[in-house]
């Protein structure tokens, strides 16, 4: 469904809170505003409304939800009925700073890499052979070992047989394309290279009974029938040596880190798994949290600045799923890495590395495409807005209006969900008022639940009584039973009723 769907979403569409704008705000409950996005106001009223027709039971964390991507979409109309498109070099920098940092931090250990120990690759091929990496080919006879009845298994058998008389060492890569059933057909079987315990024992023992260059038998797994083929050194060199080498720089780069973090005194706090998946679960409300979630000898490292690493990861990386659903164990790992991601671009800083102009440029492309994107899939965009509207209030009137009509057909699972990335979100708090209010949070919650409550009642009242009762469904016990047979398996007439006259 559309609207689950929007409810993950929409908590991707993150946006930074700004405090209360003065005394007047911060001693005002504010119970009947949800949220303000520059002139806009979304009431609890409208907020409820929203709420209630989502189809999600009525929840803070969710109306929050809907409050921030009300305000996101709200202030990029402003924006668009302004004819901004927010093009400032330094908006757009300030708001990629994720993606700038990942930039440095990878022209830093660039040149960290510089200073490791040269690799001695003279061994590597004896190291090979020895089958401390392997590199294999296979052409695969699919057949399931638990599903797959004794017929099928016998009959893939029977053609992996028949195929190995016609396979040779120097053919294989042709053979594979021509009769694998899996993935790596398309590159001749190729494998690729893997450590002893990656593969499933039967094909990892079929492998190591070869030597490099030899063709095996037909080898069976649970997967089905291999015929493997061991490439020889000259045929894995380069993949192999690559993957010798990436070990080794993994391991200078790992001390490197140990290093870097002990000089740092870096230390994750204890106690903080429930702490950080509440910060992954509402980012929105944690962002100027200043709770300490790890120290180091440059700074603390607060739950606000985790939820803006949180909220920068990529949809893809599914970040947040993954921080609810993993061991409170794993959870000071996750910090560890996090903060270490920080001392890294602290140190690029340091060594004042600097990013080439064609970075930038991409960047800046980037932000500039997503803010367009989402303009124009909202019908936002100065263009769009300029096209029925002449004057900047009339235009600032349309933004609004169509925001509104989009959040009630976003909600009613009639309009597809557009995303405000990230960036933009930043963006757009940074160059324009807005905050979210607690108070009317809980107001329209509540609301919600009325609203929800009025509507359940009335659907059940309409509903016509069934003559079949339902388990646990009171309302069957009123219903007209059925006419009971009798014992000549008539059924008995209705005494209300007058008899039916026969023909």
């Amino acid at each position: 469904m559309l609207r689950n769907r929007f409810v993950a979403a929409a908590f991707l569409a993150s946006v930074s809170l700004t405090a209360c704008a003065g005394l007047k705000d911060a001693l005002t409950a504010h119970v009947d505003i949800a949220a303000r996005a520059g002139s806009q106001e979304l009431s609890s009223t409208r907020l409820a409304q929203l709420v209630a027709s989502s189809g999600v039971k009525p929840r803070k964390d969710i109306a929050m939800a809907i409050a921030n991507l009300w305000v996101n979409y709200q202030l990029l109309g402003q924006a668009g009925a302004k004819g901004d498109t927010l093009g400032d070099p330094k908006l757009a920098d300030a708001a990629m700073w994720a993606q700038i940092g990942q930039i440095k931090s990878a022209k830093f250990m660039e040149a960290v890499a510089k200073t490791f120990p040269a690799v001695d690759t003279s061994a590597y091929e004896k190291r090979y052979n020895d089958g401390e990496l392997l590199a294999a080919r296979h052409i695969l006879f699919l057949s399931n070992a638990k599903t797959d009845k004794p017929a099928q298994r016998d009959s893939a058998k029977r053609e992996a047989q028949r195929v190995l008389k016609q396979v040779t060492a120097a053919n294989f890569e042709e053979m594979a394309k021509k009769y694998s059933k899996d993935g790596s057909a398309a590159q001749g079987g190729d494998l690729g290279v893997f450590p002893k315990g990656a593969m499933v024992p039967a094909f990892e023992k079929g492998v190591l009974a070869l030597k490099p260059g030899e063709v095996s038998g037909v080898i069976e797994s649970d997967f089905g029938y291999h015929i493997i083929k061991r490439e020889t050194w000259t045929e894995a060199k380069a993949k192999v040596s690559a993957t010798f080498s990436k070990t080794k720089n993994q391991a200078a780069e790992s001390t490197y880190f140990g290093a870097m973090e002990k000089g740092a005194k870096l230390e994750v706090k204890p106690g903080i798994a429930k702490l950080v998946k509440s910060v992954a679960e509402d980012v929105d409300s944690y962002r100027n949290d200043r709770t300490v979630v790890a120290t180091a000898r440059s700074g603390d490292f607060t739950a606000g600045q985790l939820a803006q690493w949180i909220a920068a990861f990529p949809p893809r990386a599914d970040i947040r799923r993954q921080i609810a659903s993993a061991p409170d164990s794993v959870i000071p790992v996750f910090v560890h890495n996090v903060v270490r991601n920080e001392l890294i671009i602290r140190a690029a800083d340091s060594a004042k590395v600097k990013i080439d102009s064609a970075d930038i440029a991409g960047i800046r492309n980037a932000f500039h495409g997503a803010v367009m994107a989402s303009m124009t899939g909202l019908r936002l965009s100065p263009a769009n807005l300029a096209d029925s509207a002449k004057t900047q209030p009339e235009r600032e009137k349309l933004a609004a209006s169509r925001v509104e009509a989009y959040m009630d057909a976003l909600l009613k699972n009639q309009a597809q969900f557009i995303d405000i990335a990230e960036p933009v979100a930043i963006a757009l708090r940074k160059h324009f008022e807005a905050r979210v209010v607690s108070a009317g949070i809980d107001r329209a919650v509540a609301e919600a639940d009325k609203l929800v409550a009025k509507a359940d009642s009335v659907k059940k009242a309409t509903q016509p009584a069934s003559v079949v009762p339902l388990p646990g469904d009171p309302a069957t016990a009123t219903a007209t039973p059925a006419p009971k047979p009798d014992t000549k398996g008539t059924p008995k007439a209705d005494p209300a009723k007058p008899a039916a006259k026969k023909p």
